[in-house]
Order: C-alpha cells, then sequence, then structure tokens
C-alpha cells in the first residue's frame, strides 16, 4: 500500500534539543492514524516536518510522496493541517474565513463546507472572535475539509474541547474520511478517542518512534501476563515491555517477536489474554519514563 507520509531517520534539532532522533515511518494511505506520546515527545514537530512549516535537521520526510521543502505549493494544495490552537482571523465573520479559503484552495468544495457549519446551526455572520471553542474548532475543520485534501493533518484536534463538542468533531472528522478516502493523522492524548476513530496507532517517546502498526495488529501481538514470578518465564520470542511487580505477583505487558501470533503458556496460576489498547500505550510510556526500553 502506498505511505501517505514517510520519514527515513527524520531528525530535528532546536539548538541542543533533539525534538526528533533517527525515525523510521511509513504511515499507509486511506486510514485514520494516532499519533501518541507524552506533551515533549516530537508529535508536532513531527506534523509540522509533515507540512513543511519546519525543515529536517538530518534525514528525510515525504508528504503523499512529495518533498515538503521542495514541492511546497504541491503540498499545500493537497494536505489540510489544522495547528493546536487553531489559529484564525477573529475580525472575520464565519462566512469571511470559508470565503477566504475559497479564494487561496482551487478544490475548495464551498456548498459542502458551508453546508456542515449549518447542520451544526452555526451562524455565518458570527464573528469568530465570539464564538465558542468547540464552534471555532468546527470552523477550523471545515476549513481543513473544505478543500478535499488528500491527506488531513490534525494537532490535538479536540483539545479543550466539552463532550458533546468532542463527539461532533470526531463524528465529522469519520464521516469526512469515509466520504472522500482521505487519509488523517492525528496527535491526541485522551486514549479513547484513538481507539473509537483511529485504524493505525503510533506511539512516539523521547523523539523516538517506539510502534507504529494497525490498531487490530497491535492488540493480537500484545498480550497481558500476571503470575508468580517463579512461574512465568519468558522465552526469545517475546519483549517484555513493561513489568508491575507486587507482593505475591507481577503483571507484564509483552509483545510478541517477529511475524505471525501466538499465544502464552506459563505454569499454574499464570492468566494471559489479550492486551487492550489502554494497557498497551501506558505500559510504553510507563517503560519509557524508567528506561526500561533501549
Amino acid at each position: 500500500m502506498p505511505a501517505a507520509l514517510e520519514a527515513t531517520r527524520l531528525s530535528k534539532s532546536f539548538g541542543a534539543f533533539r525534538a526528533l532522533r533517527d525515525c523510521d515511518l511509513s504511515l499507509p494511505e486511506h486510514k485514520v492514524v494516532g499519533l501518541v506520546g507524552p506533551n515533549g515527545a516530537g508529535k508536532t514537530t513531527l506534523l509540522q516536518l509533515a507540512i513543511g512549516l519546519r525543515y529536517p535537521t538530518s534525514g528525510s520526510i515525504s508528504t503523499l510522496g512529495r518533498s515538503p521543502s521542495r514541492d511546497a505549493a504541491e503540498i499545500t494544495a493537497r494536505v489540510g493541517f489544522i495547528a493546536q490552537d487553531r489559529p484564525l482571523y477573529g475580525d472575520f465573520t464565519v462566512a469571511e474565513t470559508l470565503e477566504l479559503a475559497r479564494r487561496l484552495n482551487p478544490t475548495w468544495d464551498h456548498e459542502y463546507a458551508v453546508g456542515r457549519l449549518r447542520r451544526f446551526r452555526l451562524p455565518l455572520d458570527a464573528r469568530v472572535r465570539r464564538l465558542s471553542t468547540g464552534q471555532r474548532a468546527q470552523v477550523a475543520l471545515a476549513t481543513a475539509i473544505g478543500k478535499r485534501p488528500e491527506l488531513l493533518l490534525l494537532d490535538e484536534p479536540v483539545a479543550n474541547l466539552d463532550p458533546l463538542a468532542r463527539m461532533e468533531l470526531l463524528e465529522e472528522l469519520m464521516a469526512a474520511v469515509a466520504d472522500g478516502g482521505t487519509t488523517v493523522v492525528m496527535s491526541a492524548n485522551a486514549l479513547a478517542d484513538i481507539e473509537r476513530v483511529c485504524d493505525h496507532l503510533v506511539i512516539l517517546l523521547d523523539g523516538r518512534i517506539r510502534l507504529s502498526d494497525d490498531i487490530d495488529d497491535v492488540i493480537g501481538r500484545h498480550l497481558f501476563v500476571s503470575g508468580s514470578r517463579e512461574h512465568v518465564a519468558f522465552d526469545a520470542g517475546w519483549e517484555v515491555i513493561d513489568e508491575r511487580r507486587a507482593e505475591r505477583q507481577s503483571n507484564w505487558i509483552v509483545r510478541m517477536k517477529g511475524e505471525g501470533r501466538r499465544g502464552f503458556e506459563g505454569q499454574n496460576g499464570t492468566v494471559a489474554r489479550p492486551a487492550g489498547l489502554e494497557e498497551i500505550v501506558l505500559a510504553y510510556l510507563r517503560a519509557a519514563s524508567t528506561s526500561v526500553l533501549s
């Protein structure tokens, strides 16, 4: 399957701080990709590099098969991007914001953009600065999807939204993907949002890609194992991601190495089951904070 976003040994430094370190990544087209990691992990930097707002210190990145630095005009026409702060002109009305987007984007679908905002009863004559946080998020999403992009990059699109506005925006995002076959890469801290809408998961920790795979495969290749330390031993076919010790038993999140899937057999009292997505992500986060992963 062609890659919507591909990086090879991608690094980005800001002075002595390395935001990304030798990242290799290939994200498939026509998927909703969830980009997960703690604050400062490099999520925003990766999205900015993909759209051409920043340039790599070393390595390379391609977006829809093009270089963001050399093919900026083409990428801008084919890619929608919403920054975390959702920058909009506060003194513009909603209608004026859409008109500006229409003039700047040759593939702009004005009927679609206006129609989706009217579905949310959003007044087109209202000044943007007088809108609620959720309403501004919907306007920003309309300007990004209205250009009918092949790739949509979203940096924390549902941050600071109330539960209803959050759900409405995610539902609209899924509808847009289903209608147009758009590829979406969205950073998020809420694992429930990732589980609800995403097909593919990327875990980014300390500027490095720790995991990138379809969510079904991620779940299929990770196990939660619980038992006495005397009764549990992992052979070379398993990688221990995280271990939580208690007085009488320990819990592990382990990942199967190599291809295929298989179960785990321990001694008496051992419990093994597929790990949930939240358990898996938290295991990687804990492992990084305690330097379990190399």
